[in-house]
């Protein structure tokens, strides 16, 4: 039997983010993870990307991963351009408007999880746990009791669940949730494009979903975002590659001129139905929840990542706070403040998205109106602008500490 303070299931950014969070705690640290640990990159840019706010580029920093993503692939942009197809409505947003050298930052999700494998191994007190798969998990008053394929035994007094949006841990501790199918599926896919983006986000509203452009590591290269109703999502992968970039530039308005779909690894698109999840309750005894395994939210905004680093770094604020006090790190009442913090802002953003999407979702007429004044009346309003940039680059709202940028 080996025994933890905490384990963490999961070891992609969330989790990962987690277990760095604490480690100058002193806490004894375990991350499980199904999978192998990333060793290197792909040559071509992976079809999963994030966009990372200035709070989730904070965290990185503090956690000692920054550096390293920076001298790999990313690409910072200075500005955001949305609109609605055939309509004379849209808003813009520039580093200007929030008093920054940039919004965001575009980065391979590969990129970022590598970074934080590699500072994971190098950090004492955090012991791995690769190509594990839990066989048996059990809840006990004073500690939880997880058995791994291999016939390892671990105990923890507390196990953080950052195993995804179909975590297992959220169903060993018979935590409820409430769900909802979004009926769309997205389709991710980098694409070379004629016209160079400029380092521009750029998001057109379609009658049947958002379609996003996000500027990478090249002038003339992208990832896209292309949410769709799922039936009409299944047709666009049908298509052969050819006539998937006519039907994209088309829908891109050919904003950035002709559209062709780069192929990575022989694949040249992937789909992925999109539901919301909100687990009702965060916490059971010597078990918290993180990142996916909590929520999971609409791509329109780009905000899933960003929140499950929140969560990722209250948690561990949380947990250092109680054990520097001397208190159980794993009891569930003593863990009631960061359920409390980091649902109110998941039902905050879930609610934001679910808003959007309904606003933004077909073509009825008056419908359309609406919006249109309403992104002119926006665009035109520097206060109201500033509000909603400062929003989304993660520069107000209740931060952990270690998310806060200095003053």
């Amino acid at each position: 039997m080996k025994g933890f303070d905490v384990v963490v299931v999961g070891g992609g950014m969330v989790g990962l983010a987690c277990a760095l969070a604490m480690k100058d705690s002193q806490l004894n640290i375990a991350v499980i993870e199904s999978n192998d640990a990333p060793n290197q990159l792909s040559d071509s840019p992976g079809l999963r990307v994030s966009a990372l706010n200035l709070a989730s580029r904070t965290l990185l920093q503090n956690l000692g991963v920054w550096e390293e993503i920076e001298q790999s692939r990313l690409q910072p942009y200075q500005s955001m351009y949305v609109w609605e197809q055939d309509s004379f409505a849209h808003i813009e947003f520039d580093q200007h408007t929030a008093g920054q050298p940039q919004l965001g930052y575009i980065i391979e999700n590969q990129v970022i999880t590598q970074a934080l494998w590699a500072k994971v191994r190098r950090t004492d007190h955090i012991q791995v746990f690769t190509n594990a798969k839990i066989n048996q998990f059990m809840q006990g008053q004073q500690e939880t009791f997880i058995a791994l394929d291999d016939q390892t035994m671990l105990s923890a007094r507390l196990v953080v669940g950052a195993d995804g949006a179909n975590s297992f841990v959220r169903q060993q501790a018979k935590l409820p949730i409430t769900f909802w199918d979004y009926e769309q599926s997205s389709i991710v896919a980098t694409v070379k494009t004629a016209l160079p983006h400029q380092n521009c986000a750029r998001q057109v509203f379609t009658p049947n979903g958002p379609l996003a452009f996000l500027p990478l590591y090249e002038d003339n290269l992208c990832s896209i975002v292309w949410s769709q109703r799922t039936e009409q999502a299944k047709t666009l992968m049908a298509l052969s590659d050819n006539d998937f970039s006519k039907a994209l530039t088309a829908a891109f308005d050919a904003k950035l001129g002709l559209c062709e779909v780069h192929s990575v690894d022989q694949t040249s698109r992937q789909m992925f139905p999109l539901k919301m999840r909100y687990a009702r309750r965060w916490l059971s005894q010597r078990v918290a929840l993180v990142g996916d395994a909590a929520h999971t939210i609409h791509p329109l905004a780009g905000q899933g990542v960003n929140l499950g680093f929140m969560d990722a770094a209250a948690l561990a604020e949380t947990v250092v706070a109680l054990h520097e006090q001397g208190k159980d790190i794993g009891d569930e009442a003593l863990l009631r403040s960061y359920e409390r913090w980091r649902k109110a802002e998941a039902a905050k953003m879930i609610a934001a998205m679910e808003g959007f999407k309904r606003l933004f979702d077909g073509a009825n007429p008056l419908k359309k109106l609406v919006r249109d004044i309403g992104l002119t009346v926006v665009d035109a309003m520097p206060f109201a602008k500033e509000h909603i940039v400062q929003q989304a680059m993660g520069l107000t709202g209740d931060l952990p500490q270690m998310a806060k940028l200095a003053k």
